[in-house]
């Protein structure tokens, strides 16, 4: 595969948020001339999750360019591994070490908002006597802790549409980490208030990305749309040579 193809960038959206919070990334890339493909993450668990996003991932002919928005930085450590996978791109993520869950990389740091906000609701498992427990966000809270930034109708409709998380993506770990093998860039949203920042930037440094910081809410695709399309062009640019 001769990377100077033009790569697709596949965008993975987070917990509690669908395919609609890329909604301001996808025109941008698309005038750069870029292919662009936005799943929607099943947000059942991590291997799961990264199982679907890598079958998807291989289905694509030529590179891909892999970019997670929170929880999708999980998702995209574990996908990522995939031969056609040139770069990884974390928008306000979790950058897991192999052997490393969500709540162990979570758990070295402070609570954010976000621990507080959280509802649990249990959900029948296809095949299964136990329900699962669906993880979301207070509706009410959800505009303070998610969206501060973001256009405030735009926010209420985000609260009212989330797309939870199951509790059991929290507890598995990675059993690979692809930023090991893949050039990886990564956003901190400096005034996230779901993700301590401080996870973003542990995470990170431990990777060797290359990061920007961005005073953004953890929606930084919604409210610093232009900043996200651009590092996702750098990273294109950096793998095509």
């Amino acid at each position: 595969m001769s990377h100077a193809e033009k790569p697709t960038v596949v965008l993975v959206h987070g917990a509690f948020a669908d395919a609609s919070s890329y909604a301001e990334v996808v025109p941008r890339l698309i005038a750069r001339g870029l292919d662009v493909v936005v799943p929607a993450v099943p947000n059942r668990s991590l291997l799961g999750d990264a199982a679907y996003v890598a079958s998807l991932v291989r289905q694509i002919p030529g590179p891909v360019v892999l970019v997670g928005h929170s929880y999708g930085g999980a998702v995209i450590t574990v996908a990522g591994t995939e031969d056609n996978v040139t770069a990884l791109v974390y928008l306000a993520g979790y950058a897991l070490e192999e052997g490393e869950s969500l709540g162990e990389l979570q758990g070295r740091f402070p609570d954010s908002d976000l621990a507080a906000a959280l509802v649990y609701t249990p959900f029948p498992v296809e095949g299964s006597d136990e329900p699962g427990t669906d993880v979301s966000v207070r509706p009410d809270a959800f505009p303070a802790i998610f969206a501060a930034d973001v256009e405030p109708r735009l926010a209420a409709v985000l609260a009212v549409s989330q797309r939870p998380l199951a509790a059991r993506a929290f507890s598995e770990a990675a059993p690979r980490a692809a930023w090991k093998t893949k050039p990886s860039w990564g956003l901190v949203a400096a005034a996230d208030h779901t993700i301590n920042p401080d996870v973003e930037r542990y995470g990170y440094r431990r990777a060797g990305m290359t990061t920007v910081e961005v005073d953004s809410s953890h929606l930084v695709m919604l409210s610093h749309p232009e900043r996200v399309a651009e590092l996702i062009e750098k990273a294109v640019r950096a793998t095509r040579g």
